[in-house]
């Protein structure tokens, strides 16, 4: 007796100190005991809940589902339940509860209690509440991006860090469908019908632009076409900006995919009529230039008519060369320029070539000076060679002041010639170097100051370094000068 005394009172205790809210329900729904927790969470006292029908203390919302739970256990349907419920405490207030409820049992097997434990979930329950709302947000957000992401014309595609493509539109799935007809597993490197600017060479793996995007590469304007059916292949601009976390690691790429298709047939419509006009001008103005240097020989012309001639000879062979910088300007988009190499020095190639501008830069009241190192050999088009150096001192020379300096220097580093032209000219921005060597581009200065010229030189002269395996750089600063260094290697590269 002792012993069961004991128990019930521990029982007691423990009812009286737990945080779980507990109580006693008879069989006929009314509350029989209720704990300290209990009492604090429904905010009133333990003599105010007895007697109180269960039923009252459910919000009305959840009281359907919580009368048919309690009935059928009492019936000895089930033995216990469990549910999350509104509670309805006395001042008419709610609070959100996990019940749990087991019923106690006679001897005999009636049902004595059904002792009920509630957990007050209510500030969990807001926080889902909140978490669900911000989740229905992201979700309407995430379907809003990705319809609009479907209606540009332009591809977008996000890969990680490992070169996997993460998402990308609608757009992006068609040019997929064209690159890759046998289907894409989703990696970047997968071989396909894709080929180079050219639209003959096939791009392989590590030139693929989404393996140069996972390697950490930023680019813009990477040219390429897709598809095997002239008909309908398509051609691309592609470029790509690195995606970092939150400690500045890579962790993969954004890549937009621009059709360029039409302009980059106009490109070569353009190209093959500069070509056809260029050659078909050619002959007509060498046989012009050809008269005129006939009538300067004849010697039956007074000084007036020779003045005459003069100027008719002078623009005609500027011209000339007009035709032959639209001709190499098409061929060298159509291709490599060809190149005839053979051993030569340069430094008497690059030394013709100032001794030729020296009258033009005098006339415009310019010093020209040069430091040229001695037999320089290289394997080069000695031609095309002496047409960059041409190109840039006359461009030194157009576009500085009177009383200005041009100077050239050529020097051999790490194997390399190095041809610098520096002058004291206008110089260029920022953002006209940035376009400096696109076809048929002009400086706003440039233009203000109304100087000859179509915009092709500088084109051309990329082209020939480039040909050689060298490059050209330039460095510029409004009316400061600027600086043009030639690098070409000394032997011929593979």
């Amino acid at each position: 007796m002792q012993e069961t005394d004991d128990v019930e009172r521990m029982w007691q205790l423990t009812a009286e100190h737990s945080p779980v809210g507990m109580t006693l329900v008879s069989p006929e729904g009314l509350l029989l005991t209720a704990n300290r927790a209990l009492c604090t969470m429904l905010r009133c006292e333990e003599a105010d809940l007895r007697g109180t029908d269960y039923s009252l203390l459910t919000h009305p919302q959840d009281r359907e589902r919580h009368t048919a739970l309690f009935d059928e256990t009492i019936a000895g349907g089930r033995e216990s339940y469990r549910l999350t419920k509104r509670c309805v405490r006395l001042d008419g207030s709610t609070l959100w509860g996990d019940l749990s409820a087991a019923t106690m049992r006679s001897g005999t097997g009636e049902v004595r209690f059904v002792i009920g434990q509630l957990l007050d979930v209510t500030e969990q329950r807001r926080h889902e509440e909140l978490l669900a709302d911000a989740l229905d947000v992201i979700t309407r957000q995430r379907r809003m991006s990705q319809a609009i992401l479907d209606t540009v014309d332009v591809g977008l595609l996000l890969i990680d860090r490992e070169g996997r493509y993460e998402d990308y539109n609608r757009r992006h799935a068609d040019f997929l469908d064209l690159a890759f007809p046998d289907g894409h597993r989703g990696w970047s490197g997968q071989p396909g019908e894709v080929y180079a600017a050219d639209g003959v060479s096939l791009v392989g793996a590590e030139q693929m632009p989404e393996t140069r995007a996972a390697r950490g590469e930023e680019f813009d304007d990477y040219r390429l076409w897709i598809g095997a059916d002239p008909a309908h292949r398509r051609a691309l601009s592609i470029s790509a900006r690195s995606v970092r976390d939150d400690q500045g690691a890579f962790a993969g790429a954004a890549m937009a995919y621009s059709d360029i298709t039409d302009l980059m047939r106009a490109i070569s419509t353009r190209d093959a009529f500069l070509a056809s006009v260029s050659h078909e001008l050619r002959t007509p103005l060498a046989s012009v230039i050809g008269y005129l240097e006939l009538l300067v020989d004849h010697g039956g012309l007074d000084a007036g008519a020779l003045q005459q001639v003069a100027v008719v000879r002078r623009n005609a062979t500027r011209l000339r060369h007009l035709v032959s910088d639209l001709l190499d300007s098409a061929q060298h988009r159509g291709g490599p320029i060809v190149l005839n190499r053979e051993r030569v020095d340069l430094s008497e190639v690059v030394g013709e070539a100032v001794e030729a501008a020296l009258p033009t830069a005098r006339a415009a009241g310019l010093g020209l000076e040069s430091a040229i190192m001695d037999a320089v050999v290289a394997e080069v088009d000695a031609g095309r060679v002496r047409q960059v150096v041409d190109n840039l001192l006359s461009n030194s020379v157009k576009y500085t002041d009177p009383g200005g300096q041009v100077t050239l220097t050529l020097t051999v580093v790490d194997q390399e010639a190095v041809v610098s032209v520096r002058d004291t000219g206008i110089g260029m921005s920022a953002a006209d170097l940035d376009r400096l060597f696109t076809t048929f581009f002009r400086s706003e200065r440039a233009r203000d100051r109304h100087a000859p010229g179509v915009g092709l030189g500088l084109g051309i002269c990329e082209a020939i370094v480039v040909g050689h395996g060298g490059r050209i750089e330039v460095a510029s600063v409004v009316d400061g000068g600027t600086t043009f260094t030639v690098r070409l290697p000394l032997g011929e590269r593979a």
